[in-house]
């Protein structure tokens, strides 16, 4: 099963900026509960859209630089790059159908 990726502020841009793929970032916290129930949709949609979609996860406690460059405020916050630009963002708890939604926007 495809795992979401582990995104630190050192490996941001190389697993984002420089993806050929649009890429889901999953911007959480260990400590935040709507995160963790937003984390299993995260790990299906990182299957569902293998080879279309990257799809990462990035701890804002661990790597606050890169939450507050893009004004990370509110988690969960989904944010999707394309060619290192913000395309989309769903903030709070997300339904899978919304997520995908905007997954499938971006890559048609």
């Amino acid at each position: 099963m495809v795992k979401p990726i582990e995104i630190t502020d050192e490996t941001f841009e190389e697993e984002e900026i420089n993806s050929e793929l649009p890429v889901l970032v999953d911007f959480w916290a260990d400590w935040c509960g709507p995160c963790k129930m937003v984390a299993p949709v995260v790990e299906d949609l990182a299957g569902e859209f293998e080879g279309k979609v990257k799809v990462g996860k990035l701890d804002v406690d661990s790597s606050p630089k890169t939450a507050q460059k893009y004004g990370i405020r509110g988690i969960p916050n989904l944010t999707i790059f394309e060619k290192g630009e913000v395309v989309g963002q769903l903030v709070g708890v997300q339904p899978k159908a919304n997520i995908k939604k905007r997954l499938d926007e971006t890559i048609s």
